[in-house]
């Protein structure tokens, strides 16, 4: 549910964006001077940490003073470069971060050349910029390119980060970079104050062994690291926190809690808590039951809930909400069901916790549930604290178990969760036995790619024609979000930049994008491609693959070696549907079908090749359905130990969406079937 967090857990968030997208290597800056270069430091010729490195931190020191107004980082990193893949990779340095909550102030940075002399980093050349990482956050980033980067080179820059009255309890602090690192330390300076009386204490994730923070001046505390390797990303791997090294420091009145206490005794809190949210008045009951109407089953009723929720109450948590952020922020809170049915207005956790009090007025038993995000970190319940769970969504008993609703949350259709929260353990809360239960992760056909091409083939082997695409479940969820705060040009160039990736000489036009606000509907593009040279010309014959849709696609897992475990955030499928018609003149001369492939239960691949009565349209469909869940219905995680054989499965399958025709000038068209596919 867009429930927010207590303040001390928004300030956490914003804090753990920044440290996790905050590229370059940061350090301590003692003082506005620089430290001086050490001459062994300049004499360094090879790497320490990894012997192939390009480029290699020297030390990374961040210092930490929570014992203030504002919150501030102030960060120093030294590098040294061996390479010029090394120059490269370091000459262009961006500090992302979140304008409505950080501020990022004192830039500065140097190179120091082999020879020892000094090239500053001018004012003039840092600017800001909008960039977007790769899992689709947008942010804003202090940009700049050091001056006169060699091999054999150092840089250093440093920067200070500030979060204006910030006070945070939570804190991330990694240890692993793109980059491998001599020394990393975090300096920490306690917040002290007799308001707030709980202890600095810290949790870590894969740190060295024998890690601990060590007492130093002026009230800070150091935790170094050394000789940290770099953390690489690879295709679909666990969320980065899941698998590389860092600490969690955080402030509590507690330690050495048994965790099935905790959590029984949290539960319980968290249910007093929420339980008038979910309850209303005779207003509340008189509408439920209006709503309601005559549906028959559980099914029915609590579908006619979700969808008033949805499409009654304005949600001004979405970007969809058509609010200003002035008539936001006058926007009245609500204190209960009835405040937000009245109204009409409400905030994404105001709208669950009416759909819960609609379901409880016409009988169903109902409760806030609690759920981790498993696209930051799997849920580890031995670890006695809430940071890592959050009023997610609530719970509904139908039958002898719990169904799960979010209504609050932007584009989720009815019976679906955010992937995030499927299959991940949720605290349902109750007044005496709080559980744990299992959402289950949705079935492929759920979360489909429906795409379509009616295309014509030139002699000189352009292909142009007409394509709609169309996304639904975890997938139109992802492709919304991601669209529904930017303007229609800007959803159109990243259209065209999505195409052009794989296809860099396709011409775009006629773009339509549907549905982007609409959460009942599929996202959809609809648009006119032209690309010419998709088919290569021999003498009289032109070869083409018919797979349109993964023309230009890389393998999924380049790599023949693997460190990290193969993680699919969800179950998915594909349905893909080609028309090809072919050049006056031409027919097939060689078009035997792509062969069907399959892994048992977790996944089928059925591509099927045809032509027309008349051999003048080529008819390519493909089907495609990858089941990343266990039995159980949690997700399906693949050890880095099985790669082999994760890697061999989808080889194939990009090599029979490579799979290449080849049709004749002068040939005899070929009015049958060159499969088993039905003729169309």
């Amino acid at each position: 549910m867009n429930y927010p967090r207590p303040s001390l857990r928004l300030s956490l968030c914003l804090a753990t964006l920044v440290a996790v997208f905050c590229a370059p290597p940061a350090a301590l800056a003692l003082g506005d001077d620089w430290r001086p270069i050490e001459a062994s430091e300049l004499a360094l010729k090879s790497p320490v940490v990894e012997p192939d490195a390009d480029a290699e931190v020297l030390f990374w020191d961040v210092r930490i003073d929570d014992d203030q107004a504002d919150l501030v980082f102030k960060h120093y990193v030294r590098i040294k470069v061996f390479t010029d893949r090394g120059r490269e990779s370091q000459s262009k340095v961006d500090i992302p971060y979140l304008t409505k909550f950080v501020q990022i102030k004192d830039v500065a940075g140097r190179t120091i050349k082999a020879d020892g002399s000094i090239l500053e980093l001018k004012k003039s050349d840092i600017f800001e910029r909008d960039i977007v990482k790769a899992n689709g956050l947008k942010l804003k980033a202090k940009s700049f390119a050091m001056p006169g980067i060699e091999a054999g080179a150092i840089i250093e820059y440093r920067w200070r980060e500030v979060r204006p009255g910030a006070m945070v309890r939570y804190q991330r602090l990694h240890f692993q970079r793109d980059i491998p690192m001599q020394r990393v330390t975090y300096h920490v300076k306690p917040l002290q104050s007799p308001y707030f009386p709980f202890a600095m204490r810290y949790q870590q994730f894969r740190t060295q062994a024998g890690s601990k923070f060590e007492k130093e001046k002026e009230g800070f505390f150091a935790f170094t690291q050394t000789n940290v390797p770099a953390f690489r990303e690879e295709p679909h791997m666990p969320p980065e926190d899941q698998v590389r090294s860092w600490m969690l420091v955080y402030y509590s009145p507690d330690t050495n809690l048994e965790p099935a206490k905790y959590w029984k005794d949290y539960g319980r809190r968290v249910h007093e808590l929420f339980k008038g949210r979910v309850k209303g008045g005779d207003d509340v009951k008189k509408a439920a039951a209006e709503i309601v109407g005559d549906a028959a089953t559980p099914e029915q009723k609590l579908e006619r809930i979700y969808e008033f929720c949805r499409t009654k109450i304005q949600n001004v948590s979405d970007d969809a909400s058509g609010m200003s952020a002035a008539e936001i922020e006058k926007a009245k809170e609500n204190k209960s069901a009835s405040d937000t049915l009245k109204r009409g207005v409400g905030n994404g956790g105001d709208i669950d916790m009416l759909f819960g009090a609609l379901a409880s007025a016409v009988g169903f038993d109902v409760r806030v549930a609690m759920a981790a995000d498993r696209g930051d970190i799997f849920f580890d319940a031995t670890f006695a604290d809430d940071y890592f769970i959050n009023p997610a969504s609530i719970a509904v008993r139908v039958g002898e178990g719990w169904r799960f609703f979010n209504p609050g949350y932007g584009y989720l259709p009815f019976g679906m969760l955010r992937w995030q929260e499927e299959g991940t353990a949720t605290l349902v809360t109750d007044p005496k036995e709080p559980t744990f239960v299992l959402p289950p992760v949705s079935a492929p056909e759920k979360s489909l790619q429906k795409r379509i091409a009616r295309l014509k083939l030139s002699e000189d082997g352009t292909l142009e024609g007409d394509v709609r695409l169309e996304y639904t479940g975890h997938y139109a969820v992802e492709m919304k979000e991601y669209n529904d705060d930017d303007s229609p040009a800007e959803r159109e160039e990243t259209l065209k930049g999505r195409i052009k990736s794989r296809l860099p000489g396709a011409e775009i036009s006629n773009i339509r994008v549907e549905n982007v606000t609409d959460y009942a509907k599929p996202f959809a593009y609809q648009f006119h491609v032209r690309v010419p040279g998709y088919a290569q010309r021999t003498g009289k014959r032109l070869f083409i693959r018919p797979a349109f849709f993964q023309f230009g696609l890389d393998p999924l897992f380049p790599t023949s070696a693997r460190r990290h475990a193969v993680y699919f955030h969800y179950p998915w499928s594909e349905d893909d549907s080609v028309e090809i018609g072919l050049p006056e003149g031409f027919a097939l001369d060689n078009a035997e079908a792509p062969t069907p492939y399959g892994a048992d239960a977790i996944s089928t691949y059925k591509p099927t090749l045809a032509v027309t009565k008349d051999g003048r349209t080529l008819v390519y469909k493909r089907q495609f359905t990858f089941n990343s869940r266990t039995a159980e219905g949690s997700p399906m995680i693949l050890p880095a130990g099985g790669y082999s054989r994760v890697k061999a499965f989808f080889d194939e399958i990009h090599k029979q969406d490579s799979h290449t025709v080849s049709i004749k000038q002068g040939a005899a068209a070929t009015p049958t079937a060159t499969s088993d596919a039905a003729k169309p």
